[in-house]
C-alpha cells in the first residue's frame, strides 16, 4: 500500500486528490494539510510514502516545505501538483528537492501514474513539460537573463512570496527568519534583480511565470502519460 500525504489550501482540490486515489486499491491518503507547517507535521506523525503539495499555501509555501522534509529525510518523495508551471518554477521545485512535477492541466490519471512513480523511487513529469526539464540546472539562460540564477534557493523563495503581496514581516513568520534577516534578503534579492521597487519585482515575477493571475494558459487537459525516469539512488 502507498501511503500519501496531501498538501493544498483548497479544501474542494484535496477531496478531488482523495477521491481519484481512493479509486486506486494500492493508494491510501493518510493525512491531508492545507498550509505548509500542517504538511510538515503531518509528514512527521504519518511518515508517508508520497507527498503531493502544491507551492502555493500559507506558511512558507510549497518550497520552504520540500526543503524541511528533505532536511529530516533525504530520500523522502515528494511530488509538486502546481498551477503554474513556468520552466523557472519546475527547475526551482526540482532543485529544492522534489522528484516529480505536474500541472494542474494534466490528465486526473496522471496523478495516479506519478503517484505510484515516485513509490518506485523514480521521478516523473507532467506530459505538457519538456523532459529535459527532469535534468537541466536550477536556472536557464532567460533566468540568467533577468538575474534569477543569481538568487539563492532562500531568496527565491522570499522573492516568490514578495511577489505574491507578503511583507517583510510575514515572511519572516512563513518562513520563520528574523524580520532583519528577510529585510537583508529582500535588499540582495532586489540588487541581484536589477529592481528598485515592489512593483518592478512583482512584474519580474509575472513575465517569468513564477507567479501568476489564475489558472495556467493551454489547451486543457493532456490525456498523454507524463514522463518517467529510472529510481534516484
Amino acid at each position: 500500500m502507498i501511503r500519501v500525504l496531501l498538501a493544498d489550501d483548497h479544501p474542494v482540490v484535496r477531496s478531488g486528490y482523495q477521491r481519484l486515489l481512493a479509486l486506486e486499491p494500492d493508494l491510501r491518503v493518510v493525512a491531508e494539510a492545507a498550509d505548509a507547517d500542517a504538511a510538515y507535521a503531518a509528514y512527521l506523525q504519518h511518515q508517508p510514502d508520497v507527498v503531493v503539495t502544491d507551492l502555493t499555501m500559507p506558511g512558507g509555501g510549497g518550497l520552504d516545505l520540500i526543503r524541511r522534509v528533505l532536511r529530516r529525510e533525504p530520500r523522502a518523495r515528494v511530488l509538486v501538483f502546481s498551477m503554474h508551471d513556468s520552466p523557472t518554477l519546475v527547475r526551482q521545485a526540482l532543485a529544492s528537492g522534489a522528484r516529480g512535477f505536474l500541472t494542474k492541466a494534466s490528465a486526473p490519471e496522471s496523478l495516479v501514474d506519478a503517484v505510484r512513480a515516485l513509490a518506485r523511487g523514480e521521478r516523473y513529469l507532467a506530459a505538457e513539460l519538456p523532459a529535459w526539464l527532469l535534468d537541466a540546472p536550477a536556472t536557464g539562460q532567460a533566468d540568467a537573463d533577468s538575474g534569477l540564477a543569481a538568487l539563492s534557493s532562500r531568496e527565491f523563495e522570499i522573492f516568490r512570496l514578495l511577489a505574491q503581496g507578503a511583507s517583510a514581516t510575514e515572511c519572516a513568520q512563513a518562513l520563520k527568519l528574523s524580520p532583519k534577516t528577510v529585510s537583508n534578503h529582500q535588499t540582495v534579492i532586489k540588487e541581484k534583480l536589477g529592481v528598485s521597487t515592489t512593483a518592478a519585482l512583482v512584474h519580474l515575477a509575472l513575465r517569468h511565470g513564477v507567479i501568476g493571475h489564475g489558472a495556467p494558459g493551454g489547451s486543457g487537459q493532456s490525456s498523454s502519460p507524463g514522463t518517467s525516469l529510472a529510481p534516484i539512488q
